[in-house]
């Protein structure tokens, strides 16, 4: 039996959810294109055109030339960086991980350097509060809705079921045009999710929590309204809208750890940024062309 459920919290019965959200998986087969793969060094050290291969699995591309080119970039900054880490003779222990996976000698190297030389302000109070105003948009709690639904399960890839799914809910739609009260009931009898049980109640749901035609379908109600069928891949659906709970703006006093932390990475991201940029301004890099600045005064 294929279910909707919304799983609220780990106190309530763990119905497992059937929904997952992710992106689109990235088509990375292989392309007849043949990619040119000349000698690689950085400050006369090769990089190998074994470890770019390997390295190559971690950036899928649209073809084996782009993928060459991210790998072989990634390879050259962080040779750069073992590089300056040696010539500074730093020293840094492994950490180990909340997984107790251990870091390697070389990650360890480059943690150590990017620590000692990069520079990260930290956002005080006042920069914290502007970048609040300044997106408020971004500190709105996202909308709830309470809603029942009643699900007869098919498959799409069987069009007699599904056709017979689409059949049953516009029956069902039709008598509860008279009797409306009676959704509960008509939950616990004919529905194949296990919120039937509960008379179609998945309590409250946000964005995310179901599939996105679900979550279309919501948007469109108002409170007491009962959906038209509402297919998905778990079959059709039938849904009332029981309340909707407006987002509202988040203070800021429940968000300053959020941006604090934003901002901190953010900046992190860049102050490292800049500071490869400088380290590939002074090397002598052969084989892939990367931008560097010859400055340390770079913006």
């Amino acid at each position: 039996m294929t279910a909707l459920v919304i799983d609220h919290s780990a106190g309530r019965k763990p119905f497992e959810h059937p929904h997952e959200h992710r992106p689109a998986a990235q088509d990375t087969a292989r392309s007849r294109e043949r990619v040119a793969m000349p000698p690689v060094t950085v400050n006369g050290v090769a990089i190998s055109r074994k470890a770019i291969a390997g390295e190559v699995q971690n950036f899928p591309a649209r073809n084996p030339g782009e993928g060459w080119r991210a790998a072989t970039r990634a390879l050259v900054i962080r040779e750069l960086l073992l590089q300056e880490a040696r010539r500074l003779d730093i020293v840094a222990e492994q950490r180990t991980d909340q997984d107790g996976r251990r870091e390697t000698v070389e990650d360890a190297l480059v943690r150590g350097l990017i620590e000692l030389e990069v520079r990260v302000p930290e956002a005080d109070e006042e920069m914290l509060r502007r970048f609040y105003e300044n997106n408020r948009p971004r500190f709105v709690a996202s909308p709830l809705y309470e809603a029942d639904h009643i699900l007869i399960a098919a498959r799409r890839d069987d069009r007699d079921a599904f056709a017979a799914a689409r059949e049953k809910v516009l029956s069902l739609r039709s008598g509860l045009a008279a009797a409306p009260d009676r959704f509960a009931d008509l939950a616990r009898d004919c529905s194949d999710c296990p919120s039937g049980a509960l008379g179609g109640s998945l309590g409250q749901i946000g964005p995310g929590d179901t599939t996105p035609e679900f979550e279309a379908a919501l948007g469109d109600l108002a409170p007491g309204d009962i959906s038209p069928p509402v297919e998905t891949r778990y079959g059709v659906h039938l849904i009332r809208l029981t309340r909707r709970i407006e987002g509202r703006q988040l203070p800021f006093e429940a968000v300053r750890e959020r941006i604090a932390s934003y901002l901190a990475e953010h900046v992190g991201r860049q102050a490292t940024a800049q500071y490869v940029s400088l380290l590939v301004g002074r090397a002598d890099i052969s084989g892939i062309a990367i931008d560097g600045a010859s400055s340390p005064l770079v913006q």
